[in-house]
């Protein structure tokens, strides 16, 4: 169990900036535990999409809760089902080790298993259940991780590949899914203090500045416009259809006004 409170920014990078960047950079950096690995996260929303639509609105309180995983689990792994909140820029995680087959059969019944009933358990049941949530999509992407070597604390990600699905809406089902734009790498900085001075400084000369870009947020966003852009197209065939059946009743003779 974990529980931990942080800043975090993000910073959306194209292959040239990443390399060029990662040059400058690497020679404070230290290889994570978790260096290289495949993340692969359920998010969950309700049938609404409530969460998703409200963290779009950039409100000062937002929440969401995951499952993740560092690479493709089987069904007796230890996964992290977890609580994530973001109050005036201050990220907050309840993090809490499960297996993932307890899971899904807590998922199943909404019975909290004796080993498992602690704080932070209680608070992601009570979210689940107050907003009705279910797994509503899949997003992973590949990871490299590391550390400042003179400041634990200080931690870089990036993140490649970003893909999605939302049908086979279970984590040891691997990590396929509709790639988002194989050309962007996402850049993500987690610190329990202030940002060290030499990393501001290559961000200050590279030109490169915070993002607010949401993995969930953008795959909805984009998504959703498709979604919109098949009920116009639909609904331009149909008319299209309606009105040669008129011009065809019309030059059968069939028409009568």
């Amino acid at each position: 169990m974990e529980v931990f409170n942080r800043v975090e920014q993000k910073y959306i990078l194209n292959e040239d900036e990443y390399k060029i960047l990662f040059k400058k950079i690497e020679s404070h950096l230290e290889k994570d535990y978790y260096y290289k690995s495949k993340i692969c996260n359920l998010y969950f929303d309700n049938e609404n999409d409530d969460l998703i639509v409200n963290s779009l609105e950039k409100p000062i309180f937002k929440e969401k809760v995951r499952l993740r995983s560092y690479n493709v689990p089987n069904i007796n792994d230890t996964v992290y089902l977890e609580l994530k909140g973001k109050f005036n820029g201050i990220v907050f995680k309840r993090r809490l080790e499960i297996i993932l087959s307890d899971f899904y059969k807590y998922l199943e019944t909404g019975i909290i298993e004796e080993k498992y009933n602690n704080q932070v358990m209680k608070e992601i049941d009570y979210t689940i259940k107050k907003f009705k949530l279910k797994p509503k999509i899949f997003i992973g992407y590949d990871r490299l991780s590391y550390y400042d070597k003179d400041n634990i604390n200080f931690r870089v990600t990036f993140d490649a590949n970003l893909r999605s699905r939302v049908d086979e809406l279970n984590l040891e089902l691997g990590d396929n899914g509709n790639l988002f734009n194989k050309k962007m790498y996402i850049m993500e900085v987690k610190s329990l203090s202030s940002i060290p001075l030499w990393f501001t400084r290559v961000l200050s000369e590279m030109k490169i500045y915070p993002n607010s870009f949401s993995k969930y947020g953008e795959i909805y966003k984009k998504q959703t416009l498709k979604n919109e852009r098949k009920k116009k197209n639909k609904k331009i065939i149909i008319n299209n259809e309606l009105e040669e059946n008129l011009n065809l009743s019309y030059m059968e003779g069939k028409l009568y006004v």
